[in-house]
């Protein structure tokens, strides 16, 4: 009798935590894609005769003001990645000769030119690209697009930064959503707005978004561990809920590409010793990458069927929040970095590719197209390159 109770207890326990870490909207995917996850791990080992090659795309939440603070402490946070991140990785290089590439995703809400002065530089000495975020509130669609019109061309014209179409020219930018409430996605219609969000997206020139996942936060979609193309129903919120694999089928039209990082369980980082935590691909102070952590992103199996040799890691990080800028900008990341280049040194058959989310864009499409070639010559083939 007293081991029943106590099961009980514990599954209550164990119940009451799916639901407060919100499991319940994405871990019947998880466990329905158990063999998918299976064969990538096994690829990933090199068990299975292929090479492997891993294209790492670092998005960040690039936020100055992060945490409320003043313009003199915002305008350090920015000084310091344009002056340090050179230093730190600038001896680094990947197997098509780059150093580590750094996504900057700046908020619409929070422009400062010289903040995007500084990160122009920055790109344009080789280290990344910048992208936009966007947090609001109680928003319309009219406000919405008339909002990402104006940046994207602000930041186009002033700044020199973002995309170009290569079929019409227009501006191309990739997206993340603030508070993670893409498409009006919250449960508590907080933190956007706008149920045809993904419509605006495309229609301003938004080519694909990075937002996802979002676990814990119940904005996560029960889709995961997936390239794929999301069309808008513009009367319901959270319609990146479900789409089609890219490569798969055609592309809906006016379907938005969504290019999803890692999200699984970690059964060696155990919560009480007993219960698995929750692996997302964030970087963060209490969540630094490591070699471990990159066999569980690499298990993912985000990719595209064509392509089984590519795996695309898309992480994600805050990198002006003050308790993870020692890690980002010092010695873990930087001995991540190298432990990938040495693991890559070691094995002729596993490569690594630093790129941009514009870049993983252009590979995914290259992919889906079916080319077979090298990482290198599609970066910017075939739809998006550099103003």
């Amino acid at each position: 009798m007293l081991v029943i109770i106590v099961l009980c207890a514990l599954a209550v326990v164990i119940a009451g935590l799916i639901r407060h870490r919100n499991l319940h909207l994405w871990l019947m995917s998880y466990l329905r894609t158990a063999s998918r996850r299976g064969d990538a791990a096994r690829r990933a080992k090199g068990t299975k005769k292929q090479d492997v090659h891993v294209l790492l795309c670092l998005a960040d939440h690039f936020e100055p003001f992060h945490g409320g603070v003043g313009a003199e402490v915002a305008q350090h946070r920015v000084t310091a990645w344009a002056e340090q991140y050179p230093r730190l990785v600038g001896h680094l290089r990947d197997a098509d000769g780059c150093p580590p590439q750094h996504t900057f995703f700046y908020p619409l809400e929070q422009y400062e030119p010289t903040h995007l002065d500084a990160l122009s530089d920055l790109c344009r000495g080789g280290f990344g690209e910048v992208e936009v975020h966007l947090h609001h509130e109680r928003d319309s669609a009219e406000a919405l697009a008339q909002k990402l019109s104006r940046y994207t061309q602000l930041l186009a014209s002033r700044h020199g930064l973002l995309s170009r179409r290569r079929d019409d020219g227009r501006i191309g930018y990739a997206f993340i959503h603030g508070n993670w409430a893409l498409d009006n996605s919250h449960p508590s219609g907080r933190f956007c707005g706008v149920n045809n969000e993904l419509n605006i997206l495309v229609q301003t020139g938004c080519y694909a978004d990075f937002t996802m996942p979002s676990a814990p936060s119940p904005t996560q979609s029960r889709k995961i561990n997936s390239i794929y193309w999301a069309l808008d129903d513009p009367h319901s919120p959270k319609s990146h809920d479900t789409g089609v694999d890219v490569g798969s089928a055609a592309q809906p039209p006016g379907a938005l590409m969504m290019i999803q990082g890692p999200l699984g369980l970690d059964w060696r980082r155990r919560k009480w010793g007993v219960l698995p935590r929750i692996e997302n691909g964030c970087l963060q102070a209490s969540q630094e990458p490591d070699m471990h952590r990159l066999d569980l992103w690499l298990r993912a199996g985000v990719g595209i069927a064509a392509r089984p040799d590519w795996f695309f890691v898309k992480l994600y990080t805050h990198g002006c929040a003050a308790a993870n800028q020692p890690m980002l900008l010092g010695r873990p990341l930087v001995s991540f970095y190298e432990a990938l280049i040495a693991r890559a040194a070691a094995d002729r058959h596993f490569q690594v590719h630093f790129v941009t989310a514009r870049q993983m864009y252009n590979l995914a499409i290259a992919a889906e197209a079916g080319y077979q070639g090298p990482v290198n010559k599609v970066k910017n083939f075939p739809q998006i390159f550099p103003i």
